[in-house]
């Protein structure tokens, strides 16, 4: 318990200071100048090539072949780890410890970390490999090990930052993919039902083991039925919470900027607490800089590495600009925080922070808006649960192998049942915040490092898109690999 508070403490405070935050920040505006502002600039192409083409069965329709999964069904992974608990008792702990202004500083992470998404997801696509049984293989450590590592004088480099990211990874999918999720929803089941932790707890981690033994193809179509469900249902729901106090929304905007910049927001403890938690519960929620998605979106079918490039700006700003906006509102909206002084209500003061988001919607909704939220829970973190899985399997396999996967698979259910029943709410909270911080180093060192590459992949892909222009495509930095998919 020791360690595990010195991960969740110190280690914390000192990851997520003004170096991590930079390290990120900096990442995500790096990118989005080199590539002189593509999230706004292209607003109208990558809307098109991604939400605006899931009716094309080539995006959406499921793919026969072995160990691959469709455009759509890559998203809705990507998603189901992103869009959890992030998204309801992140933004409701991030606006209850830094104030309304939180908000403010997690859509900035957001606006640069689409870049910073897309920038990971093209590297992915271009430095995957097929493994022994045939399967996509990607991630941050791959680009790492053959982007970074080629680099003269750089292989032991690459390859030891490689293998911290992979440690680093399966961590995290025990933290932010596993203690926060089970946690979660055991806390809210217990509060809007009543049903002991340990029960949700059993549950969780029977269904769990069902679909991650059966692996991304059965993940794959898991998540792309809960993800669009819950997410319409969610966004209704938060909608008719803003209707109800659309008189109030002027206030709550302003709320935002307000608090965005005042002395509690940018000077409290080694980082503003506004800034920090804004950053830390942004990227909690979309995962930008971490380059946990990148290994999910490397099974795609595309063969084009912006494409999938493309999905990741579309899956941040769904995550965070969406989902999170409307989870601010809910909590802004319903009474639970004071706009004047941009503190929670006395009344709500000693409240778990897992729960405020149930009761914004109970002010609004009477009883059954603490079991809507309850099951929202539910299925956003069941689905991040399912989504991590797949992450750290791969990460596992990166390091040890596939004999062994079904021993780091095991230990993930698991601990489910451990997490669920953990009272210390802030533990597991602080702990996946660390997880995450450590894996976002190595990664970020690659994507910095290798922003040339991305630019000249980027410009490639432009060129012949807007310009006509007749170039080959650049699919990718195998030869054999980048043979096939011309062929194809």
């Amino acid at each position: 318990m020791s360690i595990l508070k010195f991960i969740g403490g110190e280690l914390n405070d000192f990851i997520w200071g003004w170096f991590g935050i930079a390290l990120l920040l900096g990442t995500g505006v790096l990118m989005t100048v080199l590539l002189k502002f593509f999230q706004v600039r292209r607003i109208g192409h990558w809307m098109k090539m991604t939400i605006g083409s899931v009716t094309d069965k080539k995006i959406s329709g499921h793919t026969g072949e072995h160990g691959t999964i469709s455009q759509f069904q890559a998203l809705c992974t990507a998603l189901a780890a992103t869009v959890g608990t992030g998204n309801i008792a992140g933004v409701a702990g991030a606006i209850a410890l830094g104030g309304p202004g939180a908000v403010f500083w997690m859509w900035l992470s957001a606006f640069f970390g689409m870049m910073t998404n897309y920038s990971e997801n093209v590297l992915g696509i271009f430095y995957r490999r097929r493994d022994k049984n045939g399967e996509w293989a990607g991630g941050a450590m791959y680009y790492l090990q053959d982007g970074l590592g080629s680099r003269k004088g750089m292989h032991l480099v690459g390859r030891v930052l490689a293998i911290l990211f992979a440690c680093f990874a399966i961590l995290a999918s025990f933290g932010i993919g596993n203690l926060a999720q089970a946690n979660t929803i055991s806390g809210n089941m217990q509060a809007a039902f009543g049903l002991p932790r340990w029960i949700t707890g059993a549950a969780l981690m029977a269904v769990t083991g069902l679909v991650v033994i059966g692996g991304i193809k059965r993940i794959a179509r898991v998540t792309e039925k809960i993800v669009p469900f819950m997410s319409l249902v969610y966004i209704i729901g938060a909608l008719v919470i803003l209707f109800m106090n659309i008189g109030n929304l002027g206030s709550i905007f302003s709320s935002i900027f307000r608090f965005a910049f005042t002395a509690r927001a940018v000077s409290g403890g080694a980082v503003g607490t506004a800034i920090k938690m804004g950053f830390k519960r942004g990227i909690f929620s979309n995962e930008a800089g971490l380059g946990s998605s990148v290994m999910v979106h490397s099974a795609s079918n595309v063969k084009e590495p912006v494409r999938q490039g493309l999905w990741g700006i579309f899956e941040v700003f769904f995550d965070t600009m969406v989902i999170c906006t409307m989870t601010a509102i809910v909590v802004l909206s319903s009474g639970v925080v004071d706009l004047g002084s941009g503190t929670v209500v006395p009344a709500f003061a000693e409240m778990d922070k897992n729960t405020l988001v149930a009761q914004a919607f109970t002010n609004s909704f009477g009883s059954f808006g603490g079991a809507f939220v309850a099951l929202a829970v539910l299925f956003f973190a069941f689905s991040t649960v399912l989504g991590w899985s797949y992450y750290g399997t791969r990460s596992w396999i990166y390091l040890f192998g596939e004999k062994t996967v079904m021993a780091y698979k095991i230990v993930f259910v698991g601990i489910i049942f451990v997490s669920s029943v953990l009272t210390n709410v802030d533990l597991p909270w602080n702990i996946s915040d660390t997880f995450n911080g450590l894996m976002m180093v190595p990664n970020l060192i690659g994507v910095v490092a290798l922003a040339p590459l991305v630019l000249k992949i980027s410009k490639n892909y432009t060129d012949r898109t807007f310009r006509n222009r007749k170039l080959t495509p650049m699919y990718s930095a195998f030869p054999d690999i980048q043979k096939k998919q011309e062929e194809d």
